[in-house]
Protein backbone atom coordinates (compact mmCIF):
# COMPACT_ATOMS: atom_id res chain seq x y z
CA UNK A 1 0.00 0.00 0.00
CA UNK A 2 1.37 2.83 -1.20
CA UNK A 3 1.80 6.36 0.59
CA UNK A 4 -1.02 7.83 -1.11
CA UNK A 5 -3.49 5.01 -0.68
CA UNK A 6 -2.71 5.52 2.69
CA UNK A 7 -3.68 9.12 3.21
CA UNK A 8 -6.51 8.77 1.42
CA UNK A 9 -7.62 5.84 3.47
CA UNK A 10 -6.62 8.23 6.23
CA UNK A 11 -8.78 10.76 5.17
CA UNK A 12 -11.83 8.69 4.56
CA UNK A 13 -11.82 7.02 8.19
CA UNK A 14 -11.80 10.55 10.05
CA UNK A 15 -14.71 12.12 7.11
CA UNK A 16 -16.84 8.97 8.05
CA UNK A 17 -16.07 9.67 12.12
CA UNK A 18 -18.63 12.40 14.20
CA UNK A 19 -18.47 14.05 17.99
CA UNK A 20 -21.25 13.35 20.37
CA UNK A 21 -21.71 15.02 23.37
CA UNK A 22 -21.57 12.46 26.35
CA UNK A 23 -21.75 13.76 29.93
CA UNK A 24 -20.30 17.28 29.11
CA UNK A 25 -17.24 15.36 26.93
CA UNK A 26 -16.99 15.45 23.23
CA UNK A 27 -16.67 11.43 22.46
CA UNK A 28 -15.49 10.73 18.54
CA UNK A 29 -17.64 7.89 17.04
CA UNK A 30 -18.74 5.72 13.69
CA UNK A 31 -21.36 4.14 12.63
CA UNK A 32 -21.34 0.44 11.94
CA UNK A 33 -22.80 1.05 8.53
CA UNK A 34 -20.27 3.34 7.60
CA UNK A 35 -17.61 1.14 8.50
CA UNK A 36 -19.52 -1.43 6.76
CA UNK A 37 -18.71 0.22 2.95
CA UNK A 38 -15.40 1.23 4.41
CA UNK A 39 -14.25 -2.21 5.35
CA UNK A 40 -15.66 -3.45 1.77
CA UNK A 41 -18.35 -5.91 2.68
CA UNK A 42 -21.38 -6.02 0.54
CA UNK A 43 -23.73 -7.21 2.78
CA UNK A 44 -24.73 -6.07 6.29
CA UNK A 45 -25.68 -9.88 7.82
CA UNK A 46 -22.15 -10.94 7.28
CA UNK A 47 -20.34 -7.29 9.00
CA UNK A 48 -22.98 -8.14 11.73
CA UNK A 49 -21.09 -11.56 12.43
CA UNK A 50 -17.86 -9.85 12.66
CA UNK A 51 -19.36 -7.14 15.11
CA UNK A 52 -20.13 -10.29 17.14
CA UNK A 53 -16.80 -11.04 17.35
CA UNK A 54 -15.99 -7.64 18.49
CA UNK A 55 -18.20 -7.65 21.17
CA UNK A 56 -16.99 -11.14 22.51
CA UNK A 57 -13.26 -9.57 22.68
CA UNK A 58 -14.86 -6.58 24.52
CA UNK A 59 -16.24 -8.70 27.31
CA UNK A 60 -13.72 -11.11 27.29
CA UNK A 61 -11.49 -7.94 28.36
CA UNK A 62 -13.94 -7.12 30.68
CA UNK A 63 -15.09 -4.26 29.13
CA UNK A 64 -18.84 -3.10 29.08
CA UNK A 65 -20.08 -3.61 25.20
CA UNK A 66 -22.45 -1.42 25.85
CA UNK A 67 -20.33 1.29 26.67
CA UNK A 68 -18.58 1.31 22.98
CA UNK A 69 -21.32 -0.78 21.04
CA UNK A 70 -24.49 1.36 21.05
CA UNK A 71 -27.35 0.67 19.20
CA UNK A 72 -29.39 2.86 17.12
CA UNK A 73 -32.14 3.29 14.51
CA UNK A 74 -31.03 5.16 11.10
CA UNK A 75 -33.42 6.01 8.41
CA UNK A 76 -33.00 5.85 5.06
CA UNK A 77 -34.91 6.38 2.12
CA UNK A 78 -36.15 3.30 -0.25
CA UNK A 79 -37.29 4.86 -3.34
CA UNK A 80 -40.13 7.25 -4.67
CA UNK A 81 -39.74 9.62 -1.69
CA UNK A 82 -40.76 6.57 1.00
CA UNK A 83 -38.27 5.97 4.05
CA UNK A 84 -37.67 3.04 6.90
CA UNK A 85 -35.69 2.93 9.93
CA UNK A 86 -32.91 0.01 9.75
CA UNK A 87 -30.25 -1.17 12.54
CA UNK A 88 -27.04 0.52 13.09
CA UNK A 89 -24.58 0.69 15.61
CA UNK A 90 -22.67 3.83 17.12
CA UNK A 91 -18.98 2.52 17.77
CA UNK A 92 -16.17 4.44 20.13
CA UNK A 93 -13.01 4.18 18.79
CA UNK A 94 -12.07 0.80 20.72
CA UNK A 95 -14.89 -0.44 18.98
CA UNK A 96 -14.20 0.30 15.98
CA UNK A 97 -9.91 -1.31 16.56
CA UNK A 98 -12.02 -4.55 18.17
CA UNK A 99 -13.88 -4.60 14.66
CA UNK A 100 -10.94 -4.27 12.13
CA UNK A 101 -9.49 -7.14 14.33
CA UNK A 102 -12.01 -9.38 13.88
CA UNK A 103 -12.54 -7.88 10.35
CA UNK A 104 -10.91 -9.83 6.90
CA UNK A 105 -7.54 -8.63 6.90
CA UNK A 106 -7.59 -9.54 3.00
CA UNK A 107 -8.88 -6.68 2.51
CA UNK A 108 -7.05 -3.51 2.08
CA UNK A 109 -8.98 -1.06 4.10
CA UNK A 110 -9.19 -3.59 6.72
CA UNK A 111 -5.61 -3.87 7.31
CA UNK A 112 -5.07 -0.45 7.35
CA UNK A 113 -7.95 -0.20 9.88
CA UNK A 114 -6.15 -2.48 12.04
CA UNK A 115 -3.07 -0.02 12.01
CA UNK A 116 -4.85 2.88 12.18
CA UNK A 117 -6.96 2.54 15.15
CA UNK A 118 -4.59 0.91 17.10
CA UNK A 119 -2.64 3.55 17.16
CA UNK A 120 -5.12 6.13 17.61
CA UNK A 121 -6.10 4.08 20.64
CA UNK A 122 -2.81 4.21 21.86
CA UNK A 123 -2.95 7.94 21.99
CA UNK A 124 -6.04 8.15 24.46
CA UNK A 125 -4.55 5.47 26.44
CA UNK A 126 -1.21 7.60 26.68
CA UNK A 127 -3.04 10.71 26.95
CA UNK A 128 -4.94 8.90 29.77
CA UNK A 129 -1.98 7.85 31.67
CA UNK A 130 -0.71 11.37 31.40
CA UNK A 131 -3.80 12.30 32.97
CA UNK A 132 -3.39 9.65 36.13
CA UNK A 133 0.25 10.27 36.60
CA UNK A 134 -0.36 14.44 36.67
CA UNK A 135 -2.74 13.79 39.33
CA UNK A 136 -1.06 11.35 41.54
CA UNK A 137 2.00 14.41 41.69
CA UNK A 138 -0.44 16.94 42.73
CA UNK A 139 -1.33 14.95 45.23
CA UNK A 140 1.46 14.40 46.45
CA UNK A 141 2.89 17.93 46.08
CA UNK A 142 -0.44 19.14 47.98
CA UNK A 143 0.21 15.94 50.45
CA UNK A 144 4.09 18.27 51.53
CA UNK A 145 2.54 21.74 51.42
CA UNK A 146 -0.18 20.32 54.10
CA UNK A 147 2.55 18.84 56.27
CA UNK A 148 4.92 21.53 55.79
CA UNK A 149 2.00 24.01 57.11
CA UNK A 150 1.18 21.97 59.84
CA UNK A 151 4.34 21.64 60.72
CA UNK A 152 4.48 25.39 61.24
CA UNK A 153 1.65 26.15 62.79
CA UNK A 154 2.08 23.37 65.61
CA UNK A 155 5.24 24.46 66.40
CA UNK A 156 4.23 28.14 67.10
CA UNK A 157 1.50 26.20 69.19
CA UNK A 158 4.21 24.21 71.82
CA UNK A 159 5.10 20.82 69.70
CA UNK A 160 8.62 20.61 68.50
CA UNK A 161 9.79 18.52 65.33
CA UNK A 162 9.52 15.05 67.20
CA UNK A 163 6.20 16.21 68.29
CA UNK A 164 5.33 16.55 64.77
CA UNK A 165 6.58 13.55 63.51
CA UNK A 166 4.46 11.29 66.46
CA UNK A 167 1.26 12.74 65.32
CA UNK A 168 2.10 12.40 61.68
CA UNK A 169 2.72 8.78 62.93
CA UNK A 170 -0.67 8.16 64.96
CA UNK A 171 -2.38 9.81 61.94
CA UNK A 172 -1.22 6.97 59.64
CA UNK A 173 -1.81 4.50 62.74
CA UNK A 174 -5.43 5.38 62.27
CA UNK A 175 -5.49 5.62 58.59
CA UNK A 176 -4.36 2.44 57.81
CA UNK A 177 -6.74 0.85 60.27
CA UNK A 178 -4.31 0.08 62.72
CA UNK A 179 -0.45 -0.44 60.51
CA UNK A 180 2.13 1.94 61.48
CA UNK A 181 4.08 4.02 59.55
CA UNK A 182 6.61 1.16 59.51
CA UNK A 183 4.95 -1.59 58.68
CA UNK A 184 2.87 0.01 56.17
CA UNK A 185 6.54 0.79 54.49
CA UNK A 186 7.57 -2.81 55.22
CA UNK A 187 3.92 -3.91 53.18
CA UNK A 188 4.77 -1.89 50.22
CA UNK A 189 8.76 -2.70 49.95
CA UNK A 190 9.25 0.99 50.48
CA UNK A 191 12.94 1.58 50.67
CA UNK A 192 15.09 2.40 53.46
CA UNK A 193 15.44 6.34 53.71
CA UNK A 194 12.13 7.21 51.46
CA UNK A 195 8.78 8.61 52.20
CA UNK A 196 6.12 6.30 52.26
CA UNK A 197 3.54 8.57 50.47
CA UNK A 198 6.34 8.29 47.62
CA UNK A 199 5.23 5.06 47.00
CA UNK A 200 1.03 5.01 47.97
CA UNK A 201 -1.53 5.10 44.85
CA UNK A 202 -3.28 8.31 44.43
CA UNK A 203 -6.24 7.91 46.48
CA UNK A 204 -4.45 7.20 50.05
CA UNK A 205 -2.44 10.54 48.85
CA UNK A 206 -5.70 12.42 49.16
CA UNK A 207 -7.14 10.96 51.70
CA UNK A 208 -3.44 12.00 53.79
CA UNK A 209 -3.86 14.88 52.33
CA UNK A 210 -7.77 15.86 53.21
CA UNK A 211 -6.75 14.84 56.67
CA UNK A 212 -4.01 16.96 57.32
CA UNK A 213 -5.95 20.09 55.94
CA UNK A 214 -8.38 19.16 58.18
CA UNK A 215 -5.93 19.15 61.14
CA UNK A 216 -4.50 23.00 59.88
CA UNK A 217 -7.85 25.00 59.55
CA UNK A 218 -9.05 23.07 63.11
CA UNK A 219 -6.19 23.78 64.85
CA UNK A 220 -6.53 27.36 63.48
CA UNK A 221 -10.20 27.79 64.51
CA UNK A 222 -10.08 26.52 67.74
CA UNK A 223 -6.76 27.53 68.94
CA UNK A 224 -5.65 24.32 69.39
CA UNK A 225 -2.49 24.35 72.10
CA UNK A 226 0.20 21.44 72.43
CA UNK A 227 0.70 17.87 71.16
CA UNK A 228 -2.17 15.82 72.83
CA UNK A 229 -4.67 18.22 71.50
CA UNK A 230 -3.66 18.58 67.89
CA UNK A 231 -2.43 14.58 68.00
CA UNK A 232 -6.50 14.00 69.12
CA UNK A 233 -7.52 16.16 66.35
CA UNK A 234 -5.36 14.78 63.56
CA UNK A 235 -6.75 11.01 64.91
CA UNK A 236 -9.89 12.23 64.29
CA UNK A 237 -9.61 13.29 61.03
CA UNK A 238 -7.82 10.40 60.01
CA UNK A 239 -10.38 8.68 60.80
CA UNK A 240 -13.10 10.59 59.20
CA UNK A 241 -11.65 9.81 56.05
CA UNK A 242 -10.52 6.52 56.55
CA UNK A 243 -14.28 5.93 57.37
CA UNK A 244 -15.46 7.66 54.24
CA UNK A 245 -12.98 5.32 52.36
CA UNK A 246 -14.21 2.16 53.83
CA UNK A 247 -18.21 3.36 53.02
CA UNK A 248 -16.74 3.11 49.27
CA UNK A 249 -15.48 -0.28 49.68
CA UNK A 250 -11.30 0.99 50.12
CA UNK A 251 -9.45 0.02 52.60
CA UNK A 252 -6.20 2.25 52.36
CA UNK A 253 -3.52 -0.45 53.51
CA UNK A 254 -4.94 -2.93 51.32
CA UNK A 255 -3.95 -1.11 48.42
CA UNK A 256 -1.22 -2.35 46.06
CA UNK A 257 1.66 0.10 46.03
CA UNK A 258 2.10 2.71 43.15
CA UNK A 259 5.13 3.44 41.23
CA UNK A 260 7.64 5.09 42.86
CA UNK A 261 6.92 9.34 42.73
CA UNK A 262 10.66 9.59 41.87
CA UNK A 263 10.72 7.37 38.95
CA UNK A 264 7.25 8.85 37.75
CA UNK A 265 8.42 12.49 37.69
CA UNK A 266 11.74 11.08 35.90
CA UNK A 267 9.37 9.53 33.22
CA UNK A 268 6.99 12.46 32.40
CA UNK A 269 10.19 14.98 32.12
CA UNK A 270 11.65 12.39 29.56
CA UNK A 271 8.25 12.51 27.90
CA UNK A 272 8.35 15.94 27.83
CA UNK A 273 11.72 16.41 26.30
CA UNK A 274 11.35 13.61 23.63
CA UNK A 275 7.96 15.16 22.80
CA UNK A 276 10.09 18.72 22.42
CA UNK A 277 12.54 17.26 20.26
CA UNK A 278 9.81 15.29 18.01
CA UNK A 279 8.07 19.11 17.70
CA UNK A 280 11.69 20.72 17.02
CA UNK A 281 11.98 17.81 14.35
CA UNK A 282 8.97 18.40 12.27
CA UNK A 283 8.84 22.36 12.32
CA UNK A 284 12.98 22.30 11.68
CA UNK A 285 14.10 24.09 15.14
Amino acid sequence: MDIHRIKELKEEFENFSHEVEEEGNQIEVWFARDLQKLFGYAKWDNFKKVIGKAIESAEKASENATDHFAEVGKMIETGKGAKREIQDLMLTRYACYLIAQNADPGKEAVAFAQNYFAIQTRKIELIQERIEANKRLEARNKLKEEEKTLSANIYERGVDSKGFGRIRSKGDQVFFGGLSTAEMKVRLNVPKGRALADFLPTVSIFGKGLAAELTNINTARNDLQGEEAITEEHIQNNKSVRDLLLSRGVKPEELPPAEDIKKLERRIRKGDKDALKDLNRLTGK
